[in-house]
């Protein structure tokens, strides 16, 4: 079997609004394979979450394709995307997207449901590898931005996905913080095998990937 995880053909996206097109990707070729740690690096507007959104199955291309696990996105209809990006992805946003009512234990145990599944000692153990296991009852408001951005890391990986996708993770921490999560990053990547997917502007943390791709302009520019 081969380790191929993500592959892209020709992939494209253009944006229409008020009839105005606005092409965003170009002919994108890329792939991803099973364990690695990638850091797709350019500057703002580049296309790079753009990109990530496509690869996790929550944004449709304007042509090309996307292969991930062996499986076409082309050829699924939207609920076959859906459990698709249920069962293989993981997700990780720069404004932790956490619920502000409920603690960061049932944070992550909505999710399990959610996506269909019973909430025993995954959560528990997910709280444990961002250890966050104390403070797993706080609201996040309670919680520093680091540690929400902690909780947002266990809820992305509780359900043991093949990839992780982040979409600049460490956007909204101090330098210390951005530190600590990136370490738990590359700690998650080594001790689980999850593959990372790190969309950043940031050369800092790129360079904790193992492989770094430039964007510029909607283009691959280079693949490291």
């Amino acid at each position: 079997m081969s380790d191929l995880l993500i592959k892209t053909e020709k992939l494209c996206k253009t944006f229409h609004h008020d009839g105005i097109k606005t092409p965003v990707l170009f002919d994108v070729d890329m792939q991803v394979r099973q364990g690695e740690f990638v850091a797709v690096m350019g500057p703002s507007g580049c296309g790079k979450s753009t990109l990530m959104h496509i690869l996790g199955l929550m944004l449709s291309p304007s042509g090309g394709d996307i292969i991930i696990d062996g499986c076409s996105a082309a050829d699924l209809n939207e609920a076959g995307r859906a459990k698709l990006r249920r069962e293989k992805i993981g997700f990780v946003f720069q404004r932790f997207n956490l619920l502000p009512t409920v603690s960061g234990y049932d944070n992550i145990a909505v999710a399990e449901r959610i996506r269909g599944n019973t909430v025993d000692g995954q959560v528990d153990n997910a709280l444990a590898a961002v250890d966050m296991t104390e403070k797993a009852r706080f609201k996040p408001g309670r919680l520093s931005i680091g540690q929400q951005q902690r909780i947002a890391i266990a809820r992305a990986i509780v359900h043991r996905p093949r990839i992780v996708m982040a979409d600049e993770p460490t956007g909204n921490l101090d330098s210390t913080n951005a530190e600590t999560i990136l370490e738990l990053f590359r700690q998650i990547h080594r001790e689980q095998g999850i593959t990372i997917f790190l969309i950043t502007h940031s050369l800092t943390a790129a360079q904790y990937a193992d492989r770094i791709i430039y964007m510029a302009d909607g283009r691959i520019q280079d693949i490291g």
